[in-house]
């Protein structure tokens, strides 16, 4: 039910504004409150809070429909539920699930402030620093590349609180949009999720009470380690979407487009492309859902979550490719989504790990299972 419910806001609400979103680098107001109001924005989240009351799957399935569509919404859905609601629900006090759960699942998004200008995949060398003032931490510094920030009603902030003890002194803040001292960046001009804002967001002087902290004291790295690995998933389900959508939008074409007398769809080369894409986006679905079954059920996941991020976002790196491909020219225009599936798909063998840092921890992992 929840996913025939995506697929119908998608399609009727979403696909009529994708490309004016793209061009504008900006989400239409319509489709945030749209997702509010279906409860998109959370999924797992308890119904005494405003949430739907659901689970991890059935988030994935959101994730995974909404790429369909329109990839930049779908990471928006994504975050505000493997991230932040997750951390909130995980780790809060029942005061701070409370305040922002409820303003999280009805309201706005948040941000997950983690990376920096020299923290990419050695996230934990940040120079963002908390400092000790009474009943307040002091916080200065930089991150970078922030999802929402411009919309978002709440920042988690990954700051070292103490320096000295090194990625074990990282503690994790909830700060209010609006706090005097935080301020939102320039927003990125990119080459792919242009409707999905991000953002630098800059900390001078932030001043936030100690009651502030989500979880404990310098244990920040261990909950960015845990929401990582989880939010793997989502970004598998994201680029399964992605690649289903791409060949979804390519498929019809080729079916009516003719050429020497025939359909492009009845020369057995295409034919066969198509076949060995869809297989490929069935493998990438099937390891994402296995993970997320996996993770759910309280079972190791973090090999099988680094595998299907990993291999869903090479798979929608060449079913993007091969789609433009096979619609030829006009596949090359803006005329079609699939120059837009093809540009979005880039950012999923970077973000939340890049496939070198994929690849890092599967060998780690398979040799510990060796090992043992």
């Amino acid at each position: 039910m929840m996913k025939e419910t995506v697929a119908k806001f998608a399609r009727e609400k979403i696909f009529p504004l994708v490309r004016k979103m793209d061009a504008e680098s900006n989400m239409d107001e319509s489709v945030y409150r749209g997702m509010f109001d279906n409860g998109f924005m959370a999924i797992e989240v308890e119904t005494e809070y405003g949430g739907c009351g659901s689970t991890f799957f059935v988030a994935n399935l959101v994730i995974e429909e909404l790429a369909k569509v329109d990839a930049s919404v779908s990471v928006t859905c994504d975050i505000q539920n493997t991230l932040i609601n997750t951390l909130f629900r995980n780790l809060g006090t029942d005061e701070q699930k409370d305040k922002y759960l409820p303003k999280l699942a009805a309201e706005y998004t948040g941000s997950f402030c983690l990376s920096e200008a020299e923290a990419g995949s050695d996230a934990f060398s940040m120079k963002t620093t908390a400092v000790k003032d009474g009943s307040h931490f002091v916080i200065n510094g930089s991150k970078m590349w922030i999802s929402s920030a411009p919309h978002s009603g709440v920042f988690l902030v990954m700051a070292n609180a103490n320096p000295s003890a090194g990625y074990k002194g990282i503690t994790c803040f909830i700060v209010d949009a609006g706090t005097p001292g935080l301020s939102i960046g320039k927003k990125e001009d990119k080459l792919g999720l242009r409707a999905s804002n991000t953002c630098s967001v800059h900390f001078d002087n932030v001043r936030v009470p100690e009651e502030n902290i989500l979880g404990q004291l310098g244990q920040g790295y261990k909950y960015a380690i845990e929401m990582l690995n989880e939010g793997r998933i989502g970004i598998g389900a994201q680029m399964v979407g992605l690649a289903q959508g791409c060949l979804d939008s390519t498929v019809p074409y080729i079916l009516q487009r003719k050429q020497f007398g025939k359909r492009l769809f009845d020369f057995q080369a295409m034919q066969h492309t198509v076949a060995y894409l869809a297989t490929e986006i069935e493998a990438a679905r099937l390891l994402v859902y296995n993970s997320a079954r996996l993770k759910e059920a309280g079972h190791p996941f973090i090999k099988q979550a680094a595998m299907a991020k990993l291999y869903s976002s090479e798979v929608a790196t060449r079913v993007t490719s091969k789609c433009i491909e096979l619609m030829g020219g006009v596949g090359f225009t803006k005329d079609y989504p699939v120059e837009k599936f093809y540009r979005d798909c880039k950012i999923g063998t970077i973000y939340e790990g890049t496939s070198h840092i994929q690849l890092n921890t599967i060998a780690k992992l398979l040799e510990k299972d060796y090992i043992s």
